[in-house]
């Protein structure tokens, strides 16, 4: 990870009471926490991507 960037985030109350007792639970700060979160979701959305790039290229093989 490089430089980290500060910024607001809007959320509602009760989301952040449970991001908070999350954070809690898995000894992180609720901001680690957040991180962390967004950090597994970016890693999910990229393995999707590769899926199914792997899968339109399998099936749309080029014709010579």
């Amino acid at each position: 990870m490089g430089e980290k960037k500060a910024f607001a985030l809007r959320i509602n109350q009760e989301m952040l009471k449970e991001l908070e007792a999350w954070a809690a639970d898995e000894f992180r700060s609720t901001n680690g926490q957040i991180e962390y979160l967004l950090h597994e979701a970016l890693m999910v959305r990229k393995k999707q991507l590769k899926k199914n790039q792997a899968n339109k290229d399998t099936s749309n093989p080029k014709q010579h």
